[in-house]
């Protein structure tokens, strides 16, 4: 099954895409564990999207395609913000942030935890960040 939207670069529309999420998995009867994490997953990358590749920008899109089977789940975004550089990322560490009580900067980590496989390249002038998880 494959399943898209398509949404300006607008903060409020974040919970569109979360209800968009939870209703495209709905079929898989995912733990509720699991649906969560998934969903925290594809918010965090859609916000960093939103918020530090397009500047929210609601002349700007993202467009966000989930494909399943009974094995896989692959998300698949993409935008013409700025590019994530890969490269350059470092991942925080999770408890020194925690001890000194910051907020922010580990998205992508928890994303990186999260799904089985994260992905970011760019093709002809477009960003695309592709997420896989296993499922059973």
């Amino acid at each position: 099954m494959t399943n898209t939207i398509r949404v300006s670069c607008d903060r409020k529309n974040l919970r569109v895409i979360r209800t968009f999420v939870t209703e495209t998995l709905a079929p898989i009867h995912l733990s509720e564990i699991t649906l969560n994490q998934i969903i925290l997953a594809v918010d965090e990358i859609c916000a960093n999207l939103i918020i530090h590749a397009n500047k929210e920008d609601s002349n700007q899109f993202l467009t966000l395609t989930i494909e399943y089977d009974k094995r896989q789940l692959v998300f698949k975004l993409l935008d013409q913000g700025k590019a994530f550089e890969q490269a350059n990322y470092r991942e925080p560490n999770i408890q020194e942030n925690i001890r000194q009580g910051k907020k922010g900067g580990v998205g992508v980590a928890l994303v990186n935890r999260i799904m089985d496989k994260v992905e970011y390249f760019a093709e002809a002038g477009t960003n695309i960040c592709i997420m896989q998880k296993h499922v059973n």
